[in-house]
């Protein structure tokens, strides 16, 4: 069927592997995450000094 592994064997395969990229890209995962929340912050106060001179 999938060759010498069986079905559990590859199952279990696999969920090691995912979560062993979701290990190793973290770090990425997290800088993304923390750019996102930074960039939305300064938009908001450029937002606010532009209402301000209005």
């Amino acid at each position: 069927m999938f060759g010498r592994l069986t079905l559990p064997q590859l199952l279990f395969a696999s969920i090691l592997g995912i979560a062993g990229g979701m290990y190793i890209y973290q770090p990425i995962f997290e800088e993304y995450y923390r750019d996102k929340v930074e960039f939305k912050e300064k938009l908001k106060l450029t937002q606010e000094s532009e209402e301000k001179k209005s």
